[in-house]
């Protein structure tokens, strides 16, 4: 499969890995953005096969039912149950304490339109569950992702977001008007 979605992703669709996941860490929350189409999901899908680190993306429970509930775990979705009224967020840190290896990836935009501020929720897990968070760019202008080292988070939100915000600065989605 890593050959196969590194063939697809270089040389079809032409797009380069630039840095790569840690693959020395066993839990953390990746963010990808800017998340302004529905081709983002397969793109980090390839590139997370091509470079052979194993991240996991949630999803309501319903989706891992029925006939194709099994293609989104072979993908590496894991369900979450939304319909106790529980906190996603830790409901989401529960996951991350109970498995040994855990890497989730996440939409910090949360919706496919434009945003002018992020959801917070990725970085509340980040912090409940007390790992890191690594960028990557969805850059279709370059047609790279880039990844960023690993960055704890401290006690000072603000700070946090504007590092967060500075390593997007500039990069465009697929639809650059909702980046």
């Amino acid at each position: 499969m890593q050959k196969l979605s590194k063939f697809i992703f270089t040389q079809i669709l032409g797009w380069e890995l630039v840095g790569d996941f840690p693959k020395h860490l066993k839990k953390y929350v990746v963010i990808a953005a800017p998340h302004t189409s529905w081709k983002d999901f397969p793109i980090a899908i390839l590139a997370r096969n091509y470079s052979g680190e194993k991240v996991n993306f949630i999803g309501k429970n319903s989706l891992f039912k029925g006939p194709f509930g099994f293609i989104f775990r072979a993908l590496g979705g894991t369900p979450v149950d939304r319909s106790q009224n529980s906190n996603m967020v830790d409901a989401i840190v529960q996951i991350f304490e109970k498995r040994e290896e855990f890497r989730l990836g996440i939409s910090p935009e949360g919706t496919r339109k434009k945003v002018t501020n992020w959801k917070t929720g990725f970085y509340y897990i980040a912090k409940g569950a007390n790992v890191p968070i690594v960028m990557a760019t969805l850059d279709f202008e370059h047609k790279q992702i880039k990844f960023s080292k690993p960055y704890e988070t401290t006690n000072n939100k603000e700070k946090d977001f504007e590092y967060f915000y500075s390593f997007f600065k500039g990069v465009k989605g697929c639809h650059s008007e909702l980046s």
